[in-house]
């Protein structure tokens, strides 16, 4: 796995150069120049500790959780305080973790982060099935959610089972959403599990829509090493086949694709924190990607609150982005929207895209990987699933040793990739 993104990096980035995150970090980050900016809070804590998932979590403990929370405000303003006057973001998203078992300082949160930015594209917030009630549902809209993501993962008692998941009522979630409606009504499933056939997942995408979601994330599984999940990967193949076949329903019922993994159902639902050009990252585990540097916090929740309270920036890790590396990690997470138009890649960058990669693009239409018209490239689905299978080789490849490096060390020397 690791010979092949090396390959694939020293061809892309012309180099042999590795991308080399350092124990260092600035007194101030730089987000000042920055052009649509995202923002991303991580609240890590959980009721249950899924074997599957690979984020950054912690049991829930209230008085915990409220700690952790009075730092991720003083975070905030320890990095936003640098500019005078509020500087325009594109978006905010919480994840973790379980965001809203703090949903009674979520609007603090917002709060905070108004002093210094406007926020221009709604606010999303990532739920458990459990937190689906119309108490929690009113709480966020007042704080000024406008788009919430449930974590489904799958409604077959079957799937839930290998998962280690309990059992939801999707009729109680149907009735909390009816009664407090949402910008975006985004659903989570995992496919690419044992067993899993594309009838089930139909099934799944059926239901969420029709209890009242309008967009649907449907993620492969990933056997992380860290995680000590027993779930068996699928196969190739067998992978290939489901993603089509998932891909052509969504096509013939008109739903449109937003990304790689997700699909809406109505004009404007769209839900994904990962494809923005900058943003900022608040909150242990979170990461920070500008124009030449990309950050990573620390993933201790007791060594992030060490630092902010002795107003110092929880940063792990920090990488220096050469040109190149740079242009790679943009079109690598801009491919994710299944299109890659030139003209934002010579704006962010000041080169014409055909200058730089009109080699590969040329390539990748030769390949059938991509199409073009009217000058933007598109992904056709033999493309799409070539991407989720290298991206299923960068995960492992980078984000696993990463990850499992941060979870062990809260500052490591270096980390090599």
């Amino acid at each position: 796995m690791s010979c092949l993104t090396t390959l694939t990096r020293a061809f892309l980035t012309r180099s042999l150069r590795p991308f080399r995150f350092l124990n260092e970090y600035d007194e101030a980050i730089p987000f000042a120049e920055s052009r649509r900016l995202g923002l991303y809070v991580h609240i890590p804590f959980c009721r249950q500790l899924c074997s599957f998932c690979p984020y950054c979590k912690e049991l829930y403990d209230e008085a915990l959780c409220d700690a952790y929370i009075d730092c991720l405000l003083r975070e905030i303003h320890l990095v936003c305080g640098q500019t005078q006057e509020k500087k325009q973001a594109t978006s905010l998203y919480f994840g973790g973790g379980t965001p809203a078992l703090a949903v009674q300082r979520i609007g603090e949160i917002v709060s905070a982060l108004q002093e210094h930015f406007i926020i221009t594209e709604g606010i999303g917030l990532e739920l458990h099935p459990d937190n689906v009630n119309v108490e929690t549902l009113s709480a966020l809209r007042e704080a000024g959610v406008t788009k919430i993501s449930i974590g489904i993962q799958s409604f077959g008692d079957k799937f839930l089972g290998i998962l280690g998941r309990k059992r939801f009522d999707p009729e109680r979630l149907s009735a909390a959403l009816r009664a407090v409606p949402f910008e975006t009504v985004s659903m989570d499933f995992i496919f690419a599990l044992p067993g899993q056939t594309a009838e089930d997942l139909k099934a799944d995408i059926a239901t969420a829509f029709s209890i009242g979601a309008n967009h649907v994330a449907i993620y492969p599984f990933i056997d992380f090493a860290f995680t000590g999940s027993t779930v068996k990967p699928m196969g190739k193949q067998e992978k290939r086949r489901l993603l089509d076949d998932i891909t052509r329903y969504c096509v013939s019922m008109e739903y449109r694709r937003e990304s790689i993994w997700t699909f809406s159902a109505t004009p404007g639902a769209c839900y994904s924190s990962m494809t923005r050009e900058n943003f900022l990252g608040f909150g242990c585990s979170a990461t920070t990607l500008l124009k030449n540097q990309f950050k990573v916090n620390t993933f201790s929740v007791a060594e992030y609150r060490r630092r902010i309270e002795s107003d110092t920036l929880p940063t792990s890790l920090t990488l220096r982005f050469t040109t190149r590396q740079r242009m790679l990690y943009y079109l690598f997470w801009t491919a994710y929207g299944t299109e890659v138009d030139p003209k934002g890649f010579e704006e962010f960058f000041g080169v014409p895209l055909n200058k730089v990669y009109g080699f590969e693009f040329w390539l990748a239409k030769r390949l059938g990987f991509a199409t073009e018209e009217h000058g933007i490239f598109r992904m056709t689905l033999k493309g799409a699933f070539y991407y989720h299978y290298y991206e299923n080789y960068y995960t492992l490849a980078y984000i696993d040793k990463m990850w499992g490096i941060l979870r062990r060390e809260a500052f490591p020397k270096e980390i090599v990739l």
